[in-house]
């Protein structure tokens, strides 16, 4: 399906959900990994891809226990074993993303200059380690100019270039298989490695993804619409995972 006039987006399905499924398809043929999602779609999305094509995803509370789809206890994960898993490439974490430029670096430690920044933010954090050992994908539920940004302030997760310019230690185990944001779902499939359209949530068009975004985006001829959930999905989403709706507190269109 050509995306680039924009669609009505179903009548049955919120963007929130589309963004859900967008989620979820970042885990697709992953295998037994431990599954690290950051914030209330990625999580449903989750427990959405190990409830359906993803049987063998680990789960965890964020603590010491891995737990079921249905967040009830199923095992115990020390921090040595974290540490491990993570080390070992077999963990893929969706975060969060203050500042994301077009080859994938990520900030959440400040804004503006280092050693005199206008906002301090999270920190580092742990976002280095994770984008040379093992998949970093992204969920940005508010897509602007602001957080789409030509070059990052502060580089916190890696990116293509940076891990590139390090050399083969750090591009081993680079990966970054997506970003998902609330108007779509890009990857980084150009000769360079900077972003690309890969598909929009239907009701947004591409000049709306252009418009939000603060550098030059490669936007294929044709650009699909994101898949959205089948019934049975859909089902799971508003009784079984989300009846709560905490989905549609992070993306309200």
């Amino acid at each position: 399906m050509n995306a680039s006039g924009g669609g009505a987006a179903t009548a049955a399905v919120t963007r929130a959900e589309y963004c859900v499924i967008a989620c979820a398809e970042a885990w697709r043929g992953g295998g037994e990994i431990l599954a690290s999602p950051m914030g209330a779609v990625p999580s449903v999305g989750a427990r959405l891809a190990r409830l359906t094509f993803a049987p063998d995803l680990l789960l965890t509370d964020g603590e010491a226990t891995l737990v079921g789809p249905d967040g009830e206890p199923e095992g115990w994960l020390p921090y040595r074993r974290h540490l491990a898993l993570v080390t070992g490439g077999r963990r893929h974490v969706m975060m969060g993303a203050s500042q994301i430029d077009r080859f994938g670096n990520q900030n959440i430690s400040c804004i503006g200059a280092w050693e005199r920044p206008a906002r301090q933010l999270l920190g580092v954090r742990g976002a280095p380690v994770n984008t040379l050992n093992n998949p970093v994908s992204y969920w940005i539920p508010r897509h602007s100019p602001r957080v789409f940004v030509e070059r990052v302030d502060m580089i916190c997760g890696v990116g293509h270039d940076s891990a590139r310019a390090a050399g083969p230690s750090a591009t081993r185990f680079h990966r970054i298989p997506r970003v998902v944001s609330d108007l779509g779902v890009f990857d980084f499939a150009t000769p360079d490695r900077s972003m690309r359209l890969a598909s929009l949530h239907p009701g947004v068009t591409v000049d709306q993804v252009r418009e939000a975004t603060g550098f030059a985006l490669t936007v294929p001829a044709d650009v699909p619409y994101t898949r959205g959930p089948s019934p049975a999905e859909l089902a799971l989403i508003r009784e079984a995972i989300d009846p709560a709706r905490t989905r549609d507190r992070e993306v309200r269109v």
